[in-house]
């Protein structure tokens, strides 16, 4: 029999994300494009908050907003989030859905006034958490497919192994292809009498038997993704004469991303020689764990020139994650009692991969954002961001000497190219009470449309707040659509499943403020 083996360790990422469907320039992309956040106040209004001041989000977005502060205050944020996925696969659609609830900000914010009546005004100081990308988004699809099978995908990965580089020492073991040779889909052509064993076919392929038979599996995925990257920032403002506001912060990052999925291919047939039933199902069960730490400098300023009037600029350095991958994999094969050549009846076979641990560094992209805020008098304000970031600028490096990811920081360089993410918001005040309303665009990261879906996420948000001299309450509403495409495997061929799912989140956002 098959035997196990262990993975290379300083191989294991390069190998298993060939794989996975999730490709290391698509995890780049994923940790780099964070989102919105803040209190509710700040959401109601799009996100917008570069040249806005007196609120925790500040020390996030911008420090020099602290400096607008008048009093200390703690403030904690709750919110859902509800997610709603429409699949698209092979002409056949798929509904999912979930909800959770989460903590989006806590803040601590202490003031000082200086006793002055020129120079620096006061100082505060916040230490402050804040959620900047949540990672939980679930769908499924299903569809049958005549074109091409997860074992098509197996064969071309495997040409030019021989059959021992996925045995028990091989350094490809620990990949899906690894474990299909272990569970018989693949075998090497001597197997028939040919002469190379790095030359790779399949039991259930149509080929030789039958070249021009049509084989049709029904295959279907679930895919559930988890965890969040969230921000602890120590931020400092100061206040200038009450024209100008400077500050800066020091933001310490965390990378918390869970996905699992479970592939199966199903009633397998051949349209030539329905009899033909060598096995009944293929499932393959993948767990992909990424855990990382970081740290970035974010500085910032805003002016005042007159009452009416304030702009903003603020910078976020690039942010260098210590990251650590951990990928598990799980294959079983119900074979129908089959008589495999040369091994014997096959009914239930499965292996596991070993627990497989990369460590490397991801670098995401700096930020830089200019704001302007236009007041009406005591009625209110309304307010416009725009963020500028290159996604081009993601780097991997590895910490395992001889390990290289120029390929991947190439691709990420050729796929991916600089927006402008654009927010606008308002707020309209009445006595105690506040309304608010924002709209958000965060354009197609691609240089390229890929697989004909365009990535640019759109945000459309309401908000109401309650404020007295002992608390304030503030809630938002934020509704987040767009598209995004999937791909199971990848074969050289056009007709690669392809999966396109229509995405639409809810998030409820409550914030709970006491200013002393």
């Amino acid at each position: 029999m098959k035997q196990r083996g262990i993975l290379l360790a300083g191989l294991a990422l390069l190998m298993l994300m060939q794989g996975y469907g999730q490709s290391l320039t698509e995890t780049a992309l994923l940790f780099s494009r964070i989102k919105p956040g803040g209190s509710a106040r700040i959401l109601g209004m799009g996100g917008a908050q570069a040249s806005l001041g007196g609120d925790y989000s500040s020390a996030f977005s911008n420090p020099a907003g602290l400096g607008m502060f008048n009093r200390s205050e703690v403030t904690l944020s709750v919110g859902s989030l509800s997610q709603n996925t429409s699949s698209d696969f092979l002409g056949e659609s798929s509904s999912w859905g979930k909800s959770n609830l989460f903590i989006p900000g806590v803040s601590f914010v202490f003031h000082s006034n200086k006793e002055r009546s020129r120079g620096v005004l006061n100082g505060t100081f916040a230490i402050t958490f804040n959620r900047a990308n949540d990672f939980h988004g679930d769908f499924r699809y299903r569809g049958t497919n005549a074109s091409n099978s997860i074992v098509d995908f197996f064969i071309a990965d495997a040409n030019g192994l021989v059959p021992d580089d996925m045995l028990v020492d091989g350094f490809y073991f620990n990949t899906p292809t690894g474990l299909g040779y272990n569970n018989f889909l693949i075998e090497d052509s001597t197997a028939l009498g040919g002469q190379l064993d790095t030359d790779y076919f399949s039991i259930i392929g149509t080929f030789p038997d039958n070249p021009n038979d049509i084989r049709r599996v029904d295959q279907a995925e679930e895919v559930r993704t988890s965890g969040a990257q969230n921000q602890w920032t120590f931020s400092y403002g100061i206040n200038l004469d009450d024209r100008f506001f400077l500050g800066a912060g020091l933001g310490f990052a965390s990378i918390r991303y869970e996905n699992r999925k479970v592939f199966t291919e199903s009633n397998i047939r051949f349209d030539l020689d329905p009899g033909f039933n060598p096995l009944d199902e293929i499932r393959l069960e993948e767990t992909l764990r990424i855990n990382g730490t970081g740290v970035n400098l974010t500085l910032g300023a805003i002016a005042r020139p007159i009452d009416a009037i304030q702009i903003g600029v603020s910078y976020m350095t690039p942010t260098r994650y210590q990251t650590t991958d951990s990928y598990l994999a799980v294959m079983s094969t119900r074979w129908n009692n089959f008589d495999y050549p040369g091994i014997g009846i096959l009914r239930n076979v499965s292996e596991q991969t070993d627990e497989v641990l990369s460590d490397y560094v991801l670098r995401t992209p700096g930020r830089l954002t200019l704001g302007v805020t236009g007041f009406v008098q005591k009625w209110g304000f309304v307010t416009a961001d725009a963020e500028i970031v290159n996604y081009r600028n993601a780097r991997y490096r590895s910490q395992i000497q001889g390990i290289s990811f120029e390929s991947d920081n190439q691709r990420i360089r050729e796929l991916y190219q600089q927006t402008i993410n654009i927010r606008l918001g308002g707020e309209f005040r009445l006595k105690k009470f506040r309304a608010r309303a924002g709209f958000a665009t965060q354009p197609d990261p691609f240089r390229n449309e890929q697989n004909g879906v365009g990535r640019g996420l759109t945000s459309i948000s309401g908000g109401l707040g309650y404020r007295t001299s002992r608390f304030y309450l503030d809630a938002a509403v934020i509704h987040t659509s767009g598209q995004s495409s999937y791909r199971p495997y990848r074969i050289n061929s056009p007709t690669s499943p392809l999966v396109i799912n229509d995405n639409s989140n809810l998030n409820i956002v409550f914030t709970l403020g006491f200013p002393f």
